[in-house]
């Protein structure tokens, strides 16, 4: 047997569409960090980005367990003193719906470089709409 190392030129990039309607945040975004990464392919290589194209559709709509819409806290911060804003998930929800899965699916991938080039790949949509048509995505039903 030999050990395959793939290569950036070999990878093959699918594109998948997933549904969040009443789908679970953390489950969910634990899933598409999976196929962003590419570890649900048998090509698998730690330092090449072979994940796939995700366009994910009604963000708005995930649920939260438990108490999480009033207690679970979004932090930023500028970088200038005392320029911190803290906001609870629902009022993340109502500003910006598509922000609480991107957030999520972020923290679920490496940091560095290749890191954001497979957040790069993530698109997130809080309607039913999106422009990805034309790549053809295939629907990805199967989230745990």
């Amino acid at each position: 047997m030999k050990t395959v190392s793939t290569r950036k030129e070999d990878v093959v990039h699918k594109w998948f569409v997933v549904d969040l309607d009443g789908k679970i945040l953390g489950r969910a975004a634990s899933r598409i960090a999976h196929i962003l990464r590419g570890k649900h392919k048998p090509t698998f290589t730690p330092h090449t980005d072979t994940g796939d194209f995700v366009v994910v559709t009604n963000a708005a709509k995930v649920k939260l367990t438990g108490k999480k819409e009033t207690k679970k806290i979004y932090h930023r911060h500028s970088r200038w003193p005392g320029s911190i804003v803290s906001e609870s998930a629902a009022k993340l929800r109502a500003r910006k719906p598509e922000q609480m899965f991107y957030l999520a699916v972020r923290c679920m991938l490496p940091r560095g470089p290749l890191g954001r080039a497979m957040l790069k790949k993530l698109k997130v949509y809080g309607g039913t709409d999106h422009p990805h048509s034309a790549q053809k995505p295939e629907i990805l039903a199967e989230l745990y």
